[in-house]
């Protein structure tokens, strides 16, 4: 079995309100073995969190996205530095799948075939949009929304997610 990729962990802040830079040479580490996408272990205090993500190369700087429910979930403030490391991302979608859509698509083929069709991009919101829900049963509920909806023909996310009845 291949070793993953993985960068030494560096220190990092909150640039602008949700940017982490990336040094140059683990930018190019995993750029140049084809992963944009990302696994990424962030450590602060006694916290570790991990969530996904894509190196983006910006005014001459390669970032990472980091949104205010990350840093609110490793408790750092603005000036805060804190350690981080990239992994290789070896999901499928660039995320987690969560069990209840994948269970939902895997007993369904018709809405397995429509997911597939979408975008990656599409994809992932809808795996994202499955995650934030906290109540299984209601996460149940919204794959198997989305699962009817894609048999419709809707690709819009936004209306991918609501009872269109």
């Amino acid at each position: 079995m291949a070793q993953l990729l993985t960068s030494e962990t560096f220190t990092s802040t909150v640039t602008g309100t949700h940017r982490l830079v990336i040094p140059v040479a683990i930018a190019k580490k995993f750029l140049g073995a084809d992963h944009r996408r990302v696994q990424i272990k962030a450590s602060y205090a006694t916290n570790e969190i991990y969530f996904y993500g894509a190196i983006h190369y910006y005014d001459k700087t390669y970032m990472l996205s980091f949104g205010k429910r990350y840093q609110k979930e490793l408790g750092v403030e603005p000036g805060d530095y804190f350690d981080i490391q990239l992994i290789e991302d070896t999901t499928k979608y660039g995320v987690e799948m969560p069990e209840e859509l994948s269970t939902v698509l895997e007993t369904d083929m018709e809405a397995a075939y429509c997911f597939e069709q979408l975008s990656d991009g599409k994809k992932r919101s809808l795996i994202y949009h499955i995650l934030r829900i906290k109540n299984v049963q209601r996460r149940v509920d919204k794959a198997l929304l989305i699962s009817e909806n894609l048999k419709f023909g809707i690709k819009d996310v936004s209306l991918l997610t609501k009872n269109n009845s």
